[in-house]
């Protein structure tokens, strides 16, 4: 899509157009984001974080004395305002706002009440999530949804679980490792998910009302990778949605490297490459794509460097076979300008799809639709549409 604003500066323009996308669910407000963003600075950090933080608050506090729907509806804006308000500062884990603008971005949301705040057990604690519950009796079908490098459980209500939920599935959205309210305890990202999802396909079996034969998994960003890779090896579910498709994360960092996907991963787990770290700090400049995804991933991996970030995040590919593995029927989206994994030749959706021997149906979201955007975040209701009827028809 067309950048409208901040034309020099791709990363501030996609968040912006993810902030005007949640509209379609409740999420924000087009008026609003407008008026907050006429008020950044191209790739300063410092004046995102104020124009949402001071959104936010002011949604926060007409919520107090609002009636019930008006509450609920500004708290819902206020939490993604709050949530967007941190997005930026994640170069220094130690920001005081980080937690701040996070902590109140998910009282707002459950304030709003839409959903039923979750503990899902996890070795030796839990992962927080929602669930939605459908109405009637009966047993229903189940859409697990999580999220990917930097979203939330929170956000994923405008992102396709208000969406699921309103077509009368029962739905379960998580923070996984890395994922925001687990980072804030210490549990960083790892890349056999299949250790995620398996806890939590257990506890929605666990459920009343929960039709074993048909429980799906929705990943979101680099969770089109991360729900693949767990689907491989977790045999009790019925269909996997990847939106969109990845079949190797690392090719959203290796592109901006001149050596072999292999050279690359020697490289960066190497104890000392001086013209390596040089290339990055070089990226980080040219780049503000990569200088975000580097402070995002030293944050969400546990990485001290920018190259060992890039170290542990190429770990997460479906190479080797892993794609292969998958039994259960396969949507792969693919957005036609995707910022972060669209390929010079061949798209990362693509990818995943030519090596799927799963049952598989590829989605192409285009300009023409205003649907081109990574996850499609421009069109929320016209994705929603073709993937639940996908699911419909599938389970």
């Amino acid at each position: 899509m067309k950048q409208l604003m901040f034309t020099e500066d791709p990363q501030f323009w996609f968040e912006t157009l993810r902030l005007f996308g949640h509209a379609a669910y409740g999420g924000s407000d087009f008026g609003e984001v407008l008026a907050a963003a006429s008020t950044v600075k191209a790739g300063d950090y410092e004046s995102w974080h104020d124009a949402y933080r001071g959104m936010a608050d002011r949604l926060y506090a007409e919520a107090a004395d609002a009636g019930p729907v008006t509450a609920r509806d500004l708290l819902l804006r206020a939490s993604t305002y709050y949530f967007s308000a941190g997005f930026f500062l994640h170069g220094d884990p130690a920001d005081p706002r980080i937690d701040a603008s996070y902590d109140r971005s998910v009282e707002c949301f459950r304030r709003a009440g839409v959903a039923e705040p979750v503990e899902i057990p996890y070795k030796d604690t839990v992962l927080h999530g929602y669930l939605y519950r459908a109405p009637g009796d009966g047993p229903k079908p189940m859409v697990i949804m999580h999220s990917g490098f930097d979203g939330s459980a929170e956000e994923l209500h405008f992102m396709g679980a208000g969406a699921a939920a309103e077509r009368g599935y029962h739905v379960l959205t998580f923070d996984g490792p890395g994922q925001p309210s687990a980072i804030r305890r210490g549990i960083v990202f790892r890349p056999d998910w299949e250790h995620v999802v398996t806890p939590v396909v257990d506890f929605v079996l666990g459920l009343d009302g929960v039709d074993p034969g048909r429980v799906a998994l929705l990943g979101v960003s680099l969770g089109g990778e991360l729900a693949p890779r767990a689907a491989a090896f977790e045999p009790r579910l019925a269909a996997v949605v990847a939106v969109d498709g990845v079949y190797d994360a690392g090719a959203a960092v290796t592109s901006f490297l001149p050596w072999d996907r292999a050279e690359i991963v020697r490289r960066a787990n190497a104890e000392h490459d001086e013209e390596f770290d040089a290339l990055l700090r070089a990226g980080r400049e040219a780049s503000s794509t990569l200088r975000w995804a580097c402070d995002h991933g030293r944050y969400v991996m546990g990485a001290a460097t920018d190259r060992e970030f890039v170290a542990k995040y190429l770990e997460y590919t479906l190479e080797g076979g892993v794609a292969e593995k998958i039994q259960c029927p396969v949507l792969v989206c693919e957005a036609a300008d995707d910022l972060f994994f669209g390929g010079e030749t061949e798209t990362e959706p693509r990818r995943l799809a030519a090596h799927l021997t799963a049952p598989k149906t590829l989605l192409t979201f285009t300009a023409e639709e205003g649907a081109d955007a990574h996850c499609h975040v421009g069109a929320q209701r016209l994705a929603a549409g073709r993937i639940y009827d996908w699911l419909d028809r599938t389970l």
